[in-house]
Formats: C-alpha cells, structure tokens, sequence
C-alpha cells in the first residue's frame, strides 16, 4: 500500500536550499543581536534573536499537532492490509534487536571515544563548586525516566488521552497496532472504516505539505534563539568536548551506518542527499520530530511498504536513537573527568549497562538527551548529578548532531528492517536515489 497521491514533501520545489538559507540567517542574527548578560550596573537585555523564540515554538507545535492523527491512520492502514497478522510481530522483533544491537553500539563507541580522547582532562572543576540549581529542573525531569514508569507510561489512560495527552508516539502505536488489528478482522465489514480513513490520511498529509513549507522560517528562528541567547563564548571553554561528539557522530554515520547501508544494498551518501530537506529541519530545529513525517513519506517513496514504515520509524524515535546514546556515555565521562573522578572498568561498564535502559525512554525533541543524562547519573552515584552543570550551556549547541544522527540511524532502521521481511523494492530504491529529490 503506497502514501495518498499528494506526499508532504514534493519534488524538487527547493525547500532544503531555503532551509539552508534560513539556518544561516539564523546564526547571523544571533551573532549580531545576541543577549547581554547581567551585570552590577546593567540588567540582563534580551536580544532580537532570542525574542524570535516564540516563531519557532510555534513551527515545531504545528508539526507535533499532525503527528498523532498521521501515525494512527498511517499504522491502521498498513496493519488493515495484511492479510497475514503475524508479520506485524515479525516485523516488531526485528525491528527491536536492531535497534538493541546497534544503539548498544553507539554507546560503546561514547565510552571508547571519551577514553581515548578524554576531553575532560585538565577541566580541574571541583564537586564543591557545583551549581545543582542550574539543572534542577532536568533532574526533576529525570525522575520520571525509570523502566517501568517509562512501560506504564506506554499505556494511555483513555483512548483519546492518547491523543491529547502530550503526543507519546508509542501510546500512538499501540492504539493504531490494537485498532488496525481489529479493522483487519472485520474483513468487508470494515471497508467503510478503512476508506474513511484513507481519506483523511490524504487531508492530513496535505496539512503537513502546508506547514512544511515554513520549515525555513522556523530554523531561522530557532537558530537565532540558540546562537542569541547561548552565545559563542559558550562554546569555547569546552570545545574540545563537542568537538569529540561532533567528530564522533560524523564517525558513527559514515563508518557504522555506511556499513550497514552498504550491507543492505544501498549508497548511504545518496540516501543522506534524498532526505536532505528534512535533515536541515532537524538542524535547524534541534528536534527529529519536526521530520518524523516526511522522513516516513520519503521511505515509502523509496520502496518501503506502509506496515514497516508505520512500525519501525515511531518506535526506532523512543528506542533507537544512536546520537542521544553516543552523547550519554561520552559526556558522562566527560563529566567524571572534568572532575577529577577516576572510573574502573567495572564503573564504566556499570554507566554503559544504565544507559541502556535509560536512553530507551528518551524522546526525539531539544533536551530530552539532557533529561537522559540525568537520569543515568542518579542512578550511578559515582559521579554528582549537578555534573551536568558543567555542560549545560552548550547541551543546545550538541542537540542538533543528537538529532540528526537519531533522524539518519531511524531511515536507515527502516530500510534494513524493510529489506529483512522481503519489503523493500529494489528497484524502486536505487532508481530514487540515482534521481535524488
């Protein structure tokens, strides 16, 4: 079954040149009109940039408005088409020891990079110096990440709390996965449910190509809230420490991802320039849930069928997020060296063994990666949570590499996944990446 014949992103219409634009014009305007800090004499001044926020709070509220009801019609009607029900559980169980596999990977990789490069050293900050007010509230956050509140939470109270509730995309699937099961077995009785929502998946999609198009306006106001309110000197003291995230994530996409593409039987790069557009969304925005929707047009373009697509990429945005993973090991340790704190091995495998449960319930959006961290320090007592403090004011500059190493690792789930259950059309892949968009 393929998307309504009107996708979210059309071709070519130069979207991802005006994204790029406004990414830049963002940047420049943070630079030029940036917030002055407090001082004795003067108080704080907010600068233009960041009074810009608002602009793109409301981008990224337009895009989470649509996702709900796209998903659930999206996942009913790939599970309403199958005619054998138990692919649905096939296709699940893959799609989770990939992400097991390859998001226990990423934070490896976190833990070796922090070893080698051990951006920390010489940071000499010392626990009794520790500002726990400035991450009070991510801690607060944090509290509610455990594993089995994180299940409970996969539960929604009412049928339609799910909806409202706050736009948790796996409550979204198990509703869609219940009910699409159910609509399949109606059978022919089902036929005016299934059209009906046929329909409006065609309306909705076509809402999003609307809203899509101010993917520009929004990155430039986000990018001159970030740059504007953080400001540069943020980033130098502790350069060295995005720096080896940067280098690491860059590292992770070309080398592990590439790998697996190239086993999969398609050209990472060609796929990186198919989905272009959405990937400086995400730049621009810091949040991967802002391309969630035509990074699922995109891959059904390329061959993928709907029931695949509608499983794997909403659930890959809770379990599988490589970027998130790789940030939690490396800044933990970032951490624990800036302060002067000698982990063993046994410690560091003990930070790996709880990030593993941790990063599972972090979300596709700007802090959550913080939120994250947090919760895996609280449960290692080896390292003072107020640690993070030490990072907080570049958390912003790293959630973009988080984000789009998250947004390329999802694509490329779905595509592995697509080509294990035989749902994958080759040569409908190639054919669209030899095109481009």
């Amino acid at each position: 079954m393929s998307l309504p014949d009107q996708p979210i992103v059309k071709k070519p219409d130069r979207l991802y040149l005006y994204v790029l634009i406004g990414v830049v014009v963002g940047v420049l305007l943070g630079l030029m009109f940036p917030d002055h800090k407090a001082t004795a004499e003067t108080p704080k001044v907010i600068g233009i940039a960041s009074q810009l926020k608002p602009v793109s709070d409301a981008f990224i509220n337009l895009i989470k408005m649509m996702i709900s009801p796209i998903i659930f019609c999206t996942v009913v009607l790939g599970i309403a088409g199958m005619a054998d029900m138990r692919a649905l559980g096939r296709v699940g169980a893959k799609a989770l020891i990939y992400f097991e596999l390859v998001s226990s990977l990423a934070l490896i990789i976190g833990l070796v990079v922090a070893n080698l490069l051990t951006p920390g050293a010489g940071f000499d900050a010392k626990p009794e110096d520790l500002d726990p007010s400035k991450v009070a509230g991510y801690v607060t956050a944090a509290k509610d990440q455990t594993l089995v509140q994180h299940l409970m939470s996969i539960i929604p109270k009412t049928f339609i709390d799910a909806f409202t509730g706050g736009g948790n995309l796996l409550q979204i699937l198990l509703i869609a996965v219940l009910f699409g099961s159910a609509l399949a077995a109606m059978g022919e009785r089902g036929k005016a449910v299934h059209n009906f929502l046929e329909a409006a998946n065609t309306a909705l999609f076509g809402v999003m190509n609307m809203i899509m198009k101010l993917a520009p306006l929004g990155a430039c106001a986000a990018m001159a809230y970030t740059v504007g309110a953080f400001g540069p000197e943020s980033l130098v003291k502790l350069a060295k420490l995005m720096g080896a995230f940067y280098l690491t994530c860059v590292l992770f996409i070309g080398v592990v991802l590439g790998g697996i593409a190239w086993a999969t039987g398609f050209s990472l790069f060609r796929f990186i320039a198919y989905i272009r557009t959405e990937i400086l969304t995400v730049l621009g925005t810091s949040s991967s849930e802002t391309a969630l929707v035509p990074l699922m047009a995109k891959l059904e373009r390329l061959g993928c069928s709907r029931k695949v697509v509608g499983v794997v990429v909403p659930s890959g945005y809770s379990f599988n997020l490589d970027g998130t993973n790789i940030y939690l090991t490396l800044a933990a340790l970032f951490i624990a060296q800036a302060l002067g704190i000698d982990l063993s091995l046994g410690q560091q495998l003990a930070i790996l063994g709880v990030a593993m449960l941790t990063s599972k319930g972090a979300a596709g959006v700007t802090g959550s990666g913080f939120i994250t961290l947090a919760a895996t320090l609280g449960v290692v007592p080896d390292i003072p949570v107020a640690g993070i403090a030490l990072i907080v004011g570049i958390d912003r500059f790293m959630s973009e590499a988080r984000a789009i190493t998250n947004f390329i690792g999802n694509g490329v789930a779905t595509l592995v996944v697509s080509r294990w259950e035989n749902e994958l059309d080759r040569e409908t892949l190639q054919r669209e990446l030899a095109a481009g968009n």
